[in-house]
């Protein structure tokens, strides 16, 4: 799970990285009373998960209350980058000397974590990774030792923190890797990390990464989803418990076993190409030992996807028999009544296939087509979705 900044923020707080979290707001109106309440010169700044906010005209200065409210007014229910901007970060305006970067993550191809740090970094570190990438220190962390004040310290001389700086940047450091580690994260970004007037650091943006395997161990981490932004149909599929990604295509797909299904995606690809590149418009899969309600909780988030025209099952028995399948594909056909109205292509193979392809047959539902072959499936599902 992504967070947005004033939630990467709150994190930030919690294991004394120096921020300042302001007041998150959806209103112009109450933008104009958080402007009032903080004084002075502050910074209106949209919330979504995207970078490259600025450019897109989401963060604007405001010298006054009025100020606010209009920069507020402007931005909310703007798009950036496709997402819909429903609230807005109000901050006090701070006088940066300079700007760095730093981040801990996980180094999946190493499997191991890293740190990426730069002194000359900045909402510009791409472009400086490209120009210079010396100035750009790749530091390799041992999941097993961490980051005490002592490696901390190494990492800071390492990316050349100014050393009047030194004893700050150690401590930011020690609490971002508590942020990454305790938290259970993938990602901790501070971009700009800013020199202040007063030589202070602090962290004026912040993006954080949850692992969300680890949901069960931070029950508080719920609050940071944003339910109103999410895909309605991801979010149905959530709460039945369900594997379920929303793609752009027109081939609905469910299947068993991630492997499986990415290989149905593969194919659903390679044969729209024939069908005026038809695509698949979903992952969905409902695991080895998914029952037939499962089945049924499937099709139902995906015949309410507008963009669906057709539907591929693609199914090897294994834990989850084929006459299962077939139950669960007859049921919910009968629990969705007059709203299932795309056609299914089904390819069974496997445990009991044979019953589950009687069951089909003996449903004879209109909607259903029974195509034997993995390739044969996807090229029906492909054609049908054309049409």
């Amino acid at each position: 799970m992504d967070l947005m900044e004033y939630q990467a923020k709150e994190l930030f707080a919690k294991h004394g990285v120096p921020v300042t979290l302001g007041k998150t707001v959806e209103t112009a109106e109450d933008a104009r009373a958080a402007a009032q309440e903080i004084g002075g010169v502050v910074v209106v700044k949209a919330q979504v998960k995207a970078g490259g906010r600025g450019k897109a005209g989401g963060v604007k200065l405001a010298k006054t209350p009025q100020e606010a409210e209009e920069h507020a007014r402007a931005i909310l229910g703007m798009q950036i980058k496709g997402l819909t901007v429903n609230r807005v970060l109000i901050v006090p305006a701070e006088s940066i000397e300079e700007e760095y970067y730093f981040s801990f993550l996980l180094d999946r191809a190493n499997r191991s974590y890293l740190c990426i740090a730069s002194v000359e970094g900045g909402v510009e570190i791409e472009e400086v990774a490209k120009t210079n990438p010396d100035a750009v220190k790749k530091i390799p962390v041992d999941p097993g030792k961490g980051v005490d004040e002592a490696t901390a310290a190494a990492i800071v001389d390492e990316a050349g923190f100014p050393a009047e700086l030194r004893d700050q940047a150690i401590g930011l450091v020690v609490g971002l890797y508590k942020v990454f580690t305790e938290e259970d994260a993938t990602l901790v970004e501070v971009n700009p990390l800013a020199r202040l007037e007063g030589d202070r650091l602090e962290a004026l943006d912040g993006k954080v990464s949850l692992d969300e395997n680890a949901e069960f161990r931070h029950e508080d981490h719920a609050a940071f989803e944003d339910k109103a932004a999410a895909d309605p149909l991801e979010a149905k599929a959530k709460a039945k418990g369900l594997n379920y990604v929303k793609l752009d295509g027109s081939v609905g797909i469910i299947g068993n076993g991630a492997g499986l299904v990415m290989s149905t995606l593969d194919v659903v690809a390679y044969a729209g190409e024939n069908h005026g590149g038809q695509k698949p418009a979903n992952f969905l899969d409902i695991g080895g030992g998914a029952s037939a309600q499962v089945m049924a909780d499937g099709l139902d988030v995906i015949l309410n996807d507008p963009q669906v025209k057709s539907v591929f099952v693609n199914v090897f028995g294994g834990i989850t028999s084929c006459d299962a399948v077939a139950n669960g594909i007859v049921q919910a056909l009968e629990i969705l009544g007059d709203d299932a109205n795309k056609p299914l292509v089904v390819r069974l193979d496997g445990n009991n296939v044979e019953e589950g392809r009687r069951i089909l047959d003996a449903a004879n539902h209109p909607l259903v087509i029974d195509v034997p072959t993995m390739d044969g499936a996807a090229d029906k599902a492909a054609e049908l979705a054309s049409k």
